[in-house]
């Protein structure tokens, strides 16, 4: 890992990436994104945590991201229970976690993008969450992430480094780059999940 000093132009730099990250994905193929679901959810059948997990937080996908309806439609075959995030109304770019079932009723947020209605009282408790799927813009080799720069994720998983589910990021081989400027608040994650392998945190 490289760390950079985040100045001016790294976080100009960190920008670019998310823009060049972005406009890779969404130029993929319907096949190639068909075929990269397809890829994961044979990694996550072999997958022993996954396996062994219960409760598993699972994204929406939007802009080129990995389709995840198939992966959460597999997991629902699987009899696990699927959990979405949706955005905390009281505390400014944080997550909370519902389930999601095959009926509930999903609403556009202001980002655009599609989440269940909150209900207080279905909230699971974030370290009842076994493994948690997080998305990301780019990453590389030891695990370093670039989000979209809301810093949801990141709050999240700073929760998840004492406490909470195994997080794995979900990711397209073409959103891998040899470096990034990292920032203090940027939360390495053990996995990274792509169609060709599973990219393994170095110790």
């Amino acid at each position: 890992m490289i760390n950079f000093p985040l100045t001016e132009e790294n976080l100009l730099l960190r920008q670019k990436i998310r823009s060049q990250m972005r406009e890779h994905r969404r130029l993929l193929s319907e096949e190639k994104q068909r075929s990269a679901v397809q890829s994961v959810i044979q990694h996550v059948s072999i997958h022993e945590k996954i396996s062994l997990a219960q409760h598993i937080g699972v994204f929406l996908s939007f802009d080129g991201e990995i389709p995840t309806q198939p992966l959460i439609e597999y997991l629902w075959q699987q009899n696990k229970k699927v959990y979405l995030p949706v955005v905390d109304p009281v505390l400014e770019a944080h997550l909370l976690f519902v389930p999601y079932h095959k009926s509930t009723p999903l609403i556009r947020n202001k980002w655009n993008i599609f989440e269940p209605p909150l209900e207080p009282t279905q909230v699971i408790p974030f370290e009842k969450l076994n493994i948690l799927f997080v998305p990301l813009v780019a990453f590389d080799k030891n695990g370093q992430r670039l989000g979209m720069g809301g810093g949801f994720y990141d709050r999240t998983l700073q929760k998840a480094v004492s406490k909470g589910p195994y997080p794995i990021g979900l990711a397209h081989d073409c959103q891998r780059v040899n470096n990034f400027p990292i920032a203090k608040w940027d939360i390495p994650l053990p996995e990274i999940m792509t169609p060709s392998k599973i990219w393994q945190r170095p110790s």
